[in-house]
């Protein structure tokens, strides 16, 4: 009966034994003595006839196979194992394929909103599907990114993303699929221009690429505080990098790395 007082707490951490929730629906029919018509009962809603695989579960497949990068092979094991469940490798590739119009939905309204700003960012990187190199194309503003997988590197794949639309502003590196889509101006993209001084710098050349490096990081940082600065400020950085950018080219190059890139 003296009174007590906490004198030790901890914590002890458990999941609880993971086993799939099965419904069973039994739907009872016959044949009417009146009409001799069969019949059947219907099936409660959300209930229907069809694929067994419910909406959790087929979230968590997408999120393991996309978010985690896991092959169906090991995906198949990984549910037996964890759950008891026996999924087979193609009913997992059809769980996916049933998802392409929820997530071609949601691209669609993507898309739009990039369609509809004034500036568009773009750029490619390879991708290998089975033996093939495919490309992944991105397009992306400050807000939303758009993916894209094809065979081809080429202009075809903008124009597919486009259609008429051609915005006031276009970011990419200097590629030829990636030139001619601005309706105003063609912004070069600032980390692919400093990953090529980069490499001059790393070829040797120390006369014109150090210079640049160090102007384009200027860019860069003022880039940063730019929804903070005044248009007037804004006006006098952007002068001073352009007459600093005049003095940067009158350089000459002292190695053929640099002159490819002062070129």
């Amino acid at each position: 009966e003296v009174e007590q007082v906490a004198v030790q707490t901890y914590d002890r951490v458990e999941i609880p034994e993971i086993t799939p929730d099965v419904t069973r629906v039994v739907l009872h029919g016959g044949v009417c003595p009146c009409c001799a018509g069969r019949f059947k009962a219907a099936a409660p809603a959300g209930l229907e006839p069809g694929s067994p695989f419910g909406p959790n579960l087929r979230a968590f497949v997408l999120y393991l196979r996309f978010g985690q990068a896991i092959p169906f092979d090991r995906l198949a094991r990984l549910l037996r194992d964890l759950f008891g469940l026996e999924i087979s490798e193609g009913a997992l590739a059809n769980m996916l394929q049933d998802s392409a119009p929820a997530f071609a939905a949601q691209t669609g309204l993507i898309k739009q909103r990039l369609l509809a700003g004034t500036v568009l960012a773009s750029d490619e990187t390879s991708v290998r599907v089975g033996k093939r190199t495919f490309w992944t194309w991105v397009f992306h503003h400050a807000e939303s990114a758009c993916f894209l997988i094809r065979p081809s590197r080429g202009k075809a794949v903008v124009r597919e993303f486009l259609g008429e639309v051609r915005p006031a502003v276009w970011i990419s590196d200097r590629l030829g699929a990636q030139r001619g889509w601005a309706s105003r101006e063609h912004q070069v993209c600032l980390a692919h221009l400093l990953r090529d001084i980069q490499y001059a710098i790393d070829a040797g050349d120390a006369a014109f690429a150090p210079g640049m490096k160090h102007l384009l990081q200027r860019a860069v940082r003022i880039a940063h505080r730019r929804p903070r600065l005044a248009d007037t400020t804004l006006a006098a950085y952007h002068g001073r990098l352009q007459r600093a950018l005049d003095d940067q080219l009158k350089i000459v190059p002292d190695s053929k790395p640099g002159l490819k890139l002062q070129r």
